[in-house]
């Protein structure tokens, strides 16, 4: 039996398009996920055409009831997905043409370059709410971990190297900050996503009377395209989605890089669970944390999602190309992995544990505080350069004594400069030390506490 024609082959060709073509032309094999906002943007138009008096009463009921007939079986498993019919629109228009007559109605004012414009923006105003709630679950767990283990200090490292002592709580809240800012880059990029290009037609409108501010609030959009041409072409609200997620990504990729080496043996400040690491196939005692890896590494597929977006508009001219079919699978692939990553790495945290001797010997070592200890020669009116120098021959004679920095005596740090006085070792008592840290945004044991409090509150 001789195959069907694709029925967006208009009657301008005289034959069926050529089979490899068409299964390199074809986009349903991914578009097809746009199908519920297919079917409701098919409604909305339907219910605009019949207002404006070109769909009868009869035939909007038609419509409703075949585009609603449709979405049943999709849901249940039921419908066919035909490549031969290219994309997802014309699979639900032909399946409702063969049911309902009316259905030949529905493109009525209406191409498909708006149609996957204002599928792609409806679908990206839910992706992006899922994803805030991810990145509000991640940054939930990340604070029932600080406030978990409250008191435990670690070292604060710049260049991998122990500087200053901070709370487990302190560095945690960090990625919560880092977040807020995804957060908030994403609340940003939904509002540009949410406005409607329907009614723009295939780049220059329409002569029928459309009603576009009536599908608009039918469909929950906050403002109509104001250019026609921009309306079918612009994909600036999934590369903005897609450069938002990147960043997150990177985010991500930072906290399972913290992850991974606390949980290696030479560090030792967590454990992670079972649940969340895997096995060698060779080495029985390995653990190793796949999770945070796999996490690490998808940045990198997010990040190319973005430039292969970027380079697939770069040289675009004005206004739909063919080319914007390739946007989908980038958009789609950036918006599954980031969630997946974000939720895992929450439930990794929930089920954390913190290894308190190991931190407690790592943020122990004196050194930590030799910055204080310039510091209290600040006080006595010394500059700060000239602070900084007498600590490190304080340090230097330390090593040379084979002994920490606390343990050097009063007497051996006058030998150094007199302005040491006997109270200097003082510095070194921990709990002192984070009390003294009061300034905002600081690792300080209250201005830590008031962080959690102020996070607990605002994630409620």
């Amino acid at each position: 039996m001789k195959r069907r024609p694709p029925v967006s082959r208009s009657g301008r060709f005289a034959g069926e398009l050529n089979a490899a073509a068409a299964k390199f032309t074809q986009s349903v094999s991914f578009d097809w996920r746009l199908w519920e906002h297919d079917i409701l943007g098919s409604l909305a138009h339907a219910a605009m055409l019949r207002k404006i008096g070109l769909l009868t009463a009869r035939e909007a009921r038609a419509i409703e009831k075949g585009l609603t007939a449709i979405a049943r079986e999709i849901v249940a498993g039921k419908f066919v997905w035909r490549e031969e019919l290219e994309d997802v629109h014309m699979n639900i228009e032909d399946a409702l043409t063969r049911r309902e007559p009316a259905g030949a109605k529905l493109h009525t004012g209406r191409s498909r370059n708006d149609q996957i414009a204002l599928d792609m923006r409806m679908w990206l105003r839910e992706e992006i709410m899922e994803l805030r709630l991810a990145v509000r679950g991640l940054q939930s767990a990340l604070v029932e971990l600080g406030g978990k283990y409250s008191g435990v200090l670690i070292p604060g490292y710049t260049h991998l190297q122990r500087a200053q002592p901070v709370y487990l709580a302190h560095h945690l809240l960090a990625y919560v900050e880092m977040l807020e800012r995804d957060n908030s880059r994403l609340l940003d990029c939904q509002a540009r996503a949410n406005v409607c290009p329907l009614g723009s037609g295939a780049l220059a409108g329409s002569t029928l009377p459309l009603d576009r501010a009536f599908v608009a609030q039918l469909l929950g959009f906050r403002a109509l395209s104001q250019n026609s041409m921009d309306a079918v072409s612009d994909r600036d609200f999934a590369v903005e989605f897609c450069a938002a997620a990147a960043l997150l990504a990177v985010h991500l990729s930072r906290l399972a890089e913290d992850l991974i080496l606390w949980n290696t043996a030479e560090f030792h400040f967590i454990t992670l669970s079972d649940a969340f690491t895997t096995g060698s196939s060779l080495m029985p005692q390995k653990k190793n944390p796949d999770i945070a890896e796999l996490t690490r590494g998808k940045a990198a597929r997010v990040i190319g999602n973005l430039m292969s977006l970027l380079t697939l508009l770069k040289g675009l001219p004005m206004s739909y190309n063919r080319d914007l079919q390739e946007d989908k699978e980038r958009l789609f692939d950036t918006a599954d992995t980031v969630r997946a990553c974000a939720r895992l790495m929450a439930a990794l945290l929930q089920t954390a544990e913190v290894n308190r001797a190991s931190c407690a010997a790592a943020a122990g070592d004196p050194a930590l505080l030799a910055t204080d200890l310039a510091d209290y020669l600040v006080r006595k009116g010394m500059p700060f350069r000239q602070a900084h120098d007498l600590v490190g021959v304080a340090v230097a004679l330390a090593e040379k004594l084979g002994k920490p920095l606390d343990k050097l005596t009063p007497a051996e740090l006058q030998s150094i400069d007199k302005t040491f006085g006997p109270d200097a070792l003082d510095i070194f008592r921990m709990p002192e030390a984070m009390a003294k840290r009061t300034l905002p945004g600081a690792p300080g044991t209250q201005e830590v506490a008031k962080q959690l409090a102020r996070w607990r509150e605002q994630l409620s």
